[in-house]
């Protein structure tokens, strides 16, 4: 037997049950999925220092667990000495296990560790069902050695689900267990 998530077991035994009573869906095809969690980090001092970006995407294969992708620049821009092919920053796509193993990492493990942590914004939504966060420092996960860290910086987070609706998405985040502020009215 193959190992199976814990987030995605609760998924298919509690989540989709609860999504359907609560938004109506006649078919359980309807309830919205996670589809994936993108990290990404733009390093712009990356300009003047290479060994930045190689720390940066070390960093993120021990976060994701996965290697990131370098990105490069599209335009030349003179005014911030940079040209086109240049590395800036990383990313990596999370899918299937890996994306619900790091969402329980997330919320279990690195959000407790935010200093003077008072729940996620509900401002992140981007009106098609997907969220977005940012983190302003690296240290939080458990899997990087603060010794070892060549300069604190953030990331920013993309959780992309299949869900049409805001109010959707905000549902099966909260059932996953995602600390969201309490609705402001």
């Amino acid at each position: 037997m193959s190992y199976v998530p814990r987030l995605y077991t609760d998924y298919k035994d509690r989540i989709i049950a609860e999504l359907k009573n609560k938004f109506n869906y006649r078919n359980i095809m309807q309830v919205p999925t996670l589809d994936k969690i993108v990290l990404s980090r733009g390093v712009g001092a990356a300009i003047s220092d290479k060994r930045l970006i190689e720390a940066s995407a070390r960093e993120f294969s021990l976060i994701s667990g996965q290697k990131p992708i370098i990105t490069k620049a599209k335009k030349s821009v003179s005014n911030f000495k940079l040209r086109e092919g240049m590395p800036i920053g990383c990313k990596v796509t999370l899918r299937r296990a890996r994306m619900y193993e790091f969402l329980d990492r997330l919320i279990n493990v690195a959000l407790p560790r935010v200093r003077d942590f008072r729940g996620l914004p509900v401002k992140g939504f981007d009106g098609r069902g997907n969220y977005n966060m940012g983190i302003k420092e690296q240290i939080i996960f458990p899997e990087i050695d603060v010794d070892k860290i060549v300069r604190i910086s953030g990331l920013d987070i993309t959780f992309v689900t299949s869900a049409s609706t805001d109010e959707e998405a905000l549902a099966l985040l909260r059932s996953f267990g995602m600390p969201f502020q309490k609705d402001k009215k």
